[in-house]
């Protein structure tokens, strides 16, 4: 049966792929939002009518609406559904019916699961919903002939407790997003057992302290061990790292460092369920990175500036190795970062981790803290990074005015509006 479905929240990256399914599967889509965004423009471009601002009148004739988390229940429209009877669904509960006929293979993990999924996706060149955009098809979501389907799974809210996972991998389970579960690390991690119990086949990386313990059937990657043989090399300037995997010869992909073939080799684990190891091999080079993900907006001589969606201690850590063998490699002068923390109870929460990630960058900007809703909190960012003589800036234009932005590595860290901050500051040094 074919729906007319509103979308509240569509520019988000996560329910605009929902979007984008059910308008593949047939269905009428509409949506909304509260702003315009690139993102909104290339919904509309594939023939989805979205309204900005929200507005009452824009469920009139919706059989279903779906939200996306960050919608509040005293949202104008949902108001409105609900008062004229129509079917209200989270994102998280229309996953299981939009999901239920396919195999779905699901990468979840607090780090790289986008990565990983864009990989897999690449490898079995299968349907995928990501919570990215793959470079090699410009979109977060493909759709291809078949049941297979890869979709990057979000342990945020536990919606992949939703998605009838058939294969799960798990790239690490460090604990994030403790606000949902009430800080109680028991319900976080009951909630990956669950996950791990409604598939058929697993893949972890055993490596990581919660999944070295869990007691069920699963392939197994032991990082340490399994991985051999690193090595980095630019490639039409392009990053790639080649490595060989326990037992199945070498392997090279685009990006840098360890945690890209952790995360290469996890989605090649799962690929042997579909294809034999040489057509593996060749078709891993279909991945070409994902937007925001060490995505290189400029390179030059002198100059490379990069986009990394990086907010969380981890995930700037492993990205800044992989941006000194870059700045190794290109000959550049420097590394400078720009973060822009992302949610005030995050940064307190990791406060500590987030002062010794920093560690080796030559310069070190600031930019208020991007609240995603959360009331603001006093930090004291200047005496925590001192060591680091930081930079406390409004914007990244500040930062620039009073550093040399022209040369070295520059690296933009964050979840916010830094990513169009970035790209204006291409634009402006290519004009």
């Amino acid at each position: 049966m074919k729906l007319k479905i509103h979308f509240v929240g569509i520019g988000g990256i996560g329910i605009s792929a929902l979007a984008r399914l059910a308008a593949h599967e047939g269905h009428e889509v509409s949506g909304s939002d509260i702003a315009e965004t690139p993102l909104v423009a290339k919904l509309r471009a594939e023939k989805i009518a979205i309204n900005i601002p929200h507005n009452a009148d824009a469920v009139a004739d919706a059989n279903l609406v779906i939200h996306s988390a960050i919608i509040k229940p005293d949202n104008c429209e949902i108001l409105a559904a609900r008062s004229r009877g129509i079917e209200v669904l989270h994102r998280r509960e229309a996953l299981a019916r939009l999901l239920a006929d396919k195999e779905v293979f699901a990468v979840a993990g607090a780090h790289g699961k986008s990565t990983t999924t864009a990989i897999l996706a690449a490898i079995l060149e299968c349907s995928a919903l990501i919570g990215a955009e793959a470079k090699s098809f410009g979109s977060n979501v493909r759709f291809v002939e078949g049941k297979t389907l890869v979709f990057e799974a979000d342990e945020s809210d536990a919606s992949f407790l939703c998605c009838n996972p058939s294969l799960a991998i798990v790239t690490n389970a460090e604990p994030e997003h403790l606000e949902y579960y009430g800080y109680d690390l028991a319900r976080f991690y009951g909630a990956y057992e669950k996950f791990l119990s409604l598939c058929e086949t697993r893949i972890l990386n055993a490596e990581d302290e919660f999944l070295a313990r869990y007691a069920g059937d699963a392939a197994r990657l032991k990082p340490s061990a399994d991985i051999t043989n690193l090595r980095y090399e630019l490639i039409g300037g392009e990053p790639h790292t080649t490595f060989a995997l326990q037992g199945r010869g070498e392997f090279s992909v685009w990006g840098f460092g360890e945690h890209i073939a952790i995360d290469a080799a996890l989605a090649i684990l799962a690929a042997e369920q579909k294809l034999p190891l040489e057509t593996i091999r060749a078709k891993i080079g279909g991945y070409k990175g994902i937007k925001k993900r060490f995505d290189i907006l400029k390179r030059g001589e002198n100059l490379a500036i990069i986009d990394d969606y990086g907010h969380h201690p981890t995930e700037i850590e492993a990205t800044l190795k992989s941006a000194r063998e870059y700045k190794r490699l290109a000959g550049l002068s420097k590394v400078a970062a720009i973060w822009q923390p992302h949610k005030f109870s995050r940064v307190i929460h990791n406060l500590d981790r987030f002062v010794e990630c920093f560690n080796g960058v030559d310069e070190l900007a600031i930019l208020p803290v991007w609240a995603a809703g959360e009331e603001y909190v006093e930090i004291d960012f200047a005496g925590k990074f001192a060591r680091y003589k930081p930079v406390l800036a409004r914007n990244l234009e500040e930062f620039a005015n009073c550093r040399d932005l022209t040369r070295g590595l520059i690296i933009g860290f964050g979840a916010g509006d830094l990513t169009y901050q970035l790209r204006s500051l291409v634009a402006a040094s290519s004009s």
